[in-house]
């Protein structure tokens, strides 16, 4: 995989933390940067804590799933994706706005990244540098998370169901990628 496929993988795995700091960029006033700093380091820290721990269940199963690995990527990918793009496109009701305190913070930043989990199992079987990896989709996620408050607080909610879909497309498609390039239907 690419530094741009990994970026691209970044992106599209930081789009629901996006979507939860434009939430709470929304609930603010005026922008809090000290808030939108803790927002993105615990979405940041936890989507690159993730795939370090995926990646280490992944690596301990890879040996017996070596002949059907990259099936396994892409089921992962396009089904992270594919439920991005339905919950999305699907809508439902918008919480109420609650105080951030840590314990809440700390929920929304393990449920943001779950994702995140599976994509590490699917970098061992890709048996990439997970070091790397993780830092790079954690920089990303806290980057995202932080203009995430700030685009929240500065031009609401109109964008965050079409980041939401063009994550889980970016998802998709890199699943197919890999599976194609592993039936030796493309080569990259």
């Amino acid at each position: 995989m690419s530094f741009l496929e990994l970026l691209l993988v970044a992106v599209g795995l930081s789009m629901d933390a996006f979507a939860v700091a434009v939430c709470r960029g929304l609930e603010m006033r005026r922008i809090d940067y000290r808030q939108a700093l803790l927002i993105a380091v615990f979405f940041g820290g936890f989507q690159a804590l993730m795939p370090v721990v995926g990646y280490l269940l992944g690596a301990g199963f890879e040996r017996y799933i070596s002949a059907f690995d990259h099936w396994i990527a892409f089921a992962l990918l396009a089904f992270i994706g594919g439920k991005m793009i339905w919950e999305a496109v699907r809508g439902g009701e918008e919480e109420q706005p609650q105080e951030l305190d840590l314990k809440m913070l700390l929920m929304m930043a393990v449920a943001t990244s779950i994702d995140a989990l599976a994509v590490g199992i699917t970098f061992a079987f890709l048996r990439m540098d997970i070091l790397s990896s993780a830092l790079t989709i954690g920089a990303t996620t806290f980057l995202i998370s932080f203009g995430g408050v700030a685009a929240g607080n500065r031009f609401g909610a109109r964008y965050k169901q079409k980041a939401e879909i063009v994550g889980g497309v970016v998802l998709v498609l890199i699943g197919v990628k890999i599976l194609l390039e592993h039936l030796g239907v493309i080569a990259f």
